[in-house]
């Protein structure tokens, strides 16, 4: 069985020693999704709401979110990222969102991607809920993740 490594011996949380992993080019492709009705939709790619271009404010705010990371989850690592990218594009029934961290180092940045996709569709909604309260943050998931030594992963 394995174990879960921020856990210790004894049960309690730590951040997991990274200092003995090998240093590889490390990146994590997460995604998510706001559903949303149309009009709202259109709102949204036309740019014309109140709050300006609300793709853009979330896709910047998915970057920065990427680089905090590890102020907001606790036995996150600092990492030095290397590249974040954060898309928002229109898909039927609302915004998809797709973020695409990497970095070279220690430990991976799976969690820095959730984190630039969550932030991202939470901006989305921040901008548009004077429009319609009713959308729906869903889907948020991992897609893949390369390097270190568990190797590649795909959804």
């Amino acid at each position: 069985m394995r174990r879960l490594t921020h856990i210790d011996e004894t049960g309690r949380a730590r951040m997991v020693d990274v200092s003995d992993k090998a240093v590889t080019t490390r990146e994590a492709v997460a995604e998510g999704f706001l559903r949303m009705s149309p009009e709202t939709l259109r709102l949204a790619v036309s740019g014309e709401g109140k709050k300006g271009d609300v793709r853009a404010a979330a896709e910047i705010a998915g970057v920065m979110a990427a680089k905090k990371t590890s102020d907001l989850i606790p036995m996150c690592h600092p990492l030095p990222i290397a590249k974040a990218e954060v898309r928002v594009e229109p898909a039927e029934g609302g915004l998809s969102v797709i973020a695409r961290v990497k970095t070279t180092g220690q430990t991976g940045v799976e969690m820095e991607a959730l984190t630039a996709a969550s932030v991202a569709l939470l901006t989305l909604y921040d901008m548009l809920k004077a429009v319609e309260k009713g959308m729906v943050i869903e889907a948020v998931r991992l897609v893949s993740k390369t390097g270190g030594k568990s190797g590649d992963w795909r959804a």
